[in-house]
């Protein structure tokens, strides 16, 4: 038993946190509400998640997003040199809005998840963990890279009365890490995390 208390998300009723089985769920005594389940092997497979995730996030920045054939000429484009023209063009809000929400907040998330996990799959605690998940839990809403993927595309059937266009293998990693990104977060169990954290400061 914990003295730590949560509310029902569905009636605000109060309950006192306790110990819940691998793959258990904890529900609502009023409502029948789930207030928070224990995910089977959350912390291996959202780790594992969070290692191909930075993978495939290297991929997407470093080999071209887009390659356009017209006329002769052949231009390629990177996510990083999409983030610059749009800058050039007097676009730089929108330029810095890609920026973070498509680079910088997701190889946050994931490196921050990464740096709190390793560690406590080996039972151990590293400094700042409990500020560091508080973090990238806040910034998981801004990372919108799906919304990015959805203009591409759109710009793709346009683009594509103008010449020949192939997607690069930036492309299908970006696509990839959309999935394995939302695939890690739903896998996370917070209150597993936040039990590891409380029993090594302990």
């Amino acid at each position: 038993m914990s003295d730590q208390m949560i509310a029902c998300h569905e009636c605000d009723l109060l309950h006192r946190l306790h110990f819940v089985p691998e793959g258990g769920k904890a529900m609502c005594i009023r409502c029948g509400s789930l207030l928070y389940s224990h995910k089977k092997n959350s912390l291996d497979r959202t780790l594992s998640l969070v290692i191909a995730g930075l993978i495939l996030f290297f991929i997407t920045n470093m080999f071209p997003l887009l390659e356009m054939k017209s006329k002769g000429l052949i231009l390629e484009t990177t996510l990083f040199q999409g983030v610059k023209s749009l800058y050039n063009q007097n676009m730089r809000g929108l330029s810095i809005l890609v920026l973070m929400t498509c680079i910088v907040f997701p190889f946050i998330q994931l490196s921050g998840l990464f740096y709190v996990l390793l560690p406590l799959k080996y039972n151990r605690v590293p400094p700042l963990t409990s500020i560091v998940f508080r973090f990238i839990r806040k910034l998981q809403p801004w990372s919108m890279m799906e919304v990015f993927m959805l203009g591409i595309l759109v710009s793709i059937v346009k683009l594509a009365k103008m010449g020949s266009i192939i997607p690069g293998l930036s492309l299908y990693s970006f696509a990839a890490l959309i999935i394995v990104l939302a695939w890690a977060v739903a896998s996370l169990d917070p209150h597993m995390v936040w039990e590891k954290v409380g029993s090594g400061n302990g």
